[in-house]
């Protein structure tokens, strides 16, 4: 078996370059041929609202990564097409989250298949973008089109696979597995020592790019409940921020939060995540849109208690009241969960119960449909 995935990779960062390279890792466990094919150009640096693009960790070894392709030039899609039919894989698997890759997607693959052999897969993040464009509507039934078959990684985001897809191609939902490649378990304590926290405080992290979808508004205006005051509990947010930072500010400081909410606004390297996610009682993720989130299944990874909101696919593989809580998408739902969780003690409980519930998402699952699929 052979198989070749076309998406970000190292060197580029963020949770689906992370996939990609975690996948290729089962993948060759299991004893498969992998190669990855990523960018050489992911995005114009007039497109990336981030510091970089780049990541500085080391590269994943056991399989081979190449830079080809340039997301904006033609004639570079088919020349990346032939190359990759003449190795004449079994599978291609196009890792699919925004829909500028459409075209660039679309036509490699339409090259690839020529070889009579090979099957394309889409392993689809998001289908429609969180933040949507005039392109959602243009580009996505070509890359539809250009697919043998579809692995979604949440039922909301299967459902617009479906409706794009004109001819009933074989598709299937997967969630998203864990991301278990930032680092062991580790106690609270070394987590805020390595941090630089004040032990005696219990601490709330949002992770993650700040977005506007993410809604870190509503979580601050939850957070600034009088019922939190009577617990030591401050609130962290770790993550470049995407959105202007203003208006975050200025809503700490209109709720008198300065002293209670810490911000780290960067790009949190892999090596760092886990003293964070140790660091925290509960991992916040009050989103306003979605369809899954790679933060969800870090805090499985590290056992950590979630709050999400009930939007797209993250209340999927959170069951309410077990793991944590599954709200509505506004502070009163946010904060009453918050209030609930610290007023009766539910980490340990909570926690038992990520335990259990984390047995769910092994990557095993996800090359299983793959190759079902093919």
């Amino acid at each position: 078996m052979k198989i070749v995935i076309v998406g970000p990779s190292h060197p580029y960062r963020g949770g689906i370059a992370a996939f990609t390279d975690r996948l290729a890792m089962e993948f060759i466990k299991e004893g498969v041929d992998i190669e990855v094919v990523t960018f050489k150009l992911q995005y114009p640096s007039f497109l990336f609202p981030g510091k970089t693009q780049y990541s500085d960790a080391k590269a994943p070894e056991g399989f081979p990564i190449e830079r080809k392709v340039n997301s904006i030039n033609p004639l570079n899609w088919i020349e990346v097409g032939k190359e990759i039919r003449k190795k004449n894989p079994d599978i291609v698997i196009f890792t699919y989250w925004m829909s500028f890759f459409a075209p660039c997607f679309s036509k490699i693959a339409k090259v690839v298949k020529r070889n009579g052999h090979t099957k394309c897969i889409g392993l689809i993040h998001n289908m429609i973008p969180h933040e949507k464009s005039l392109l959602d509507k243009l580009f996505p039934p070509y890359f539809v089109k250009a697919m043998d078959g579809f692995v979604a990684l949440s039922k909301s985001v299967l459902d617009d696979v479906k409706s794009f897809d004109k001819h009933a191609k074989p598709k299937c939902f997967v969630p998203h597995p864990l991301y278990d490649h930032y680092g062991e378990i580790l106690s609270r304590e070394e987590a805020i020592k390595r941090l630089d926290l004040d032990p005696n405080y219990r601490y709330l992290l949002f992770f993650g790019l700040v977005r506007a979808y993410k809604g870190l508004d509503l979580l601050l205006d939850a957070f600034a409940d009088e019922r939190l005051r009577k617990y030591p509990v401050k609130l962290i947010v770790a993550g470049e921020f995407y959105d202007d930072p203003k208006p975050y500010l200025e809503q700490i400081e209109k709720h008198c939060l300065q002293n209670l909410v810490i911000i780290q606004n960067q790009y949190i390297s892999d090596d760092d995540v886990k003293y964070y996610f140790n660091t925290a009682d509960i991992i916040g993720q009050p989103y306003k849109s979605a369809t899954q989130s790679g933060v969800t299944q870090i805090a499985y990874h590290f056992e950590k208690p979630i709050l999400v909101t009930n939007v797209g696919g993250l209340g999927e593989i959170i069951p309410n009241g077990k793991v944590g809580y599954v709200v509505e998408p506004n502070p009163s739902s946010i904060a009453d969960a918050l209030a609930d969780f610290y007023e009766n003690d539910r980490h340990d409980a909570f926690v038992e119960g990520v335990k259990e519930e984390k047995k769910k998402y092994a990557w095993s699952n996800m090359t299983e449909a793959i190759l079902k699929l093919l």
